[in-house]
């Protein structure tokens, strides 16, 4: 993967942004994102924001190295405190950290969303929180994607404020337009979900230290979810 072919991954998050956007990366790691995109003709304008030291001078360097640099701004700072008032963005990418992380960074910088930005949101597990937090913020997701990439199950999940919405815990489990679209990339996901429950539940029956009812009972239900979905 480099600024010019992305993984299969980020091709899918891409086609996401729409035409003329003005994107907020978080968490660009090298920047491969925006640069592509502008590279596209696809956006107007871009920030890349890095917390740790060693991505955000990959960043800098791959959009220096692309002479992309007046377009692209370079930032190292905390989840939404990359984006300032002047950026005007209409975009926001947060990909390859976990959902909770990703559910974090948005509700810690709630005060720099103005609301009418489009989130692109590509959680490495931990979907089902994530979604919990839009629904409760009146976020509507708009589409959802997953793929299979180097043997890891990868969701994408894009969503707008257009609330009050309400879901129902199964959608918020596998995903409201999931459920419906059924796509056979998702439901071989389930079809391993549902053997990694199965083996969990053997497991805890064997378990010399009896396990908490409490987490027994939720990895069964969790389980009765998924046998009902793929029937």
């Amino acid at each position: 993967m480099n600024q010019q072919t992305l993984s299969m991954r980020l091709e899918r998050v891409a086609a996401h942004v729409p035409s003329g956007a003005r994107l907020a990366d978080i968490g660009s790691d090298h920047g491969y994102l925006p640069v592509a995109l502008m590279r596209r003709g696809v956006i107007e304008a871009a920030v890349a924001g890095e917390v740790a030291l060693t991505p955000f001078h990959a960043a800098e360097r791959t959009v220096r190295e692309s002479g992309l640099h007046q377009r692209i701004t370079v930032r190292l700072a905390n989840g939404l405190a990359a984006i300032e008032p002047g950026d005007g963005i209409t975009a926001i990418s947060l990909c390859g950290m976990g959902g909770e992380t990703i559910r974090d960074i948005l509700d810690s910088g709630k005060a720099r969303l103005s609301g009418r930005e489009r989130l692109i949101l590509q959680p490495n597990g931990g979907e089902q929180p994530l979604r919990q937090w839009l629904m409760e913020n009146d976020y509507r997701i708009l589409c959802e994607d997953v793929l299979r990439e180097d043997r890891f199950d990868y969701e994408i999940i894009v969503a707008e404020r257009d609330g009050p919405v309400i879901y129902t815990a199964e959608e918020l489990y596998f995903g409201p337009l999931q459920m419906q679209v059924r796509s056979p990339a998702f439901l071989l996901k389930w079809q391993r979900r549902l053997r990694q429950k199965q083996k969990t539940l053997t497991s805890f029956a064997k378990a010399r230290q009896a396990v908490p009812e409490e987490k027994v009972q939720d990895v069964a239900r969790q389980a009765r979810w998924i046998t009902e979905l793929l029937a």
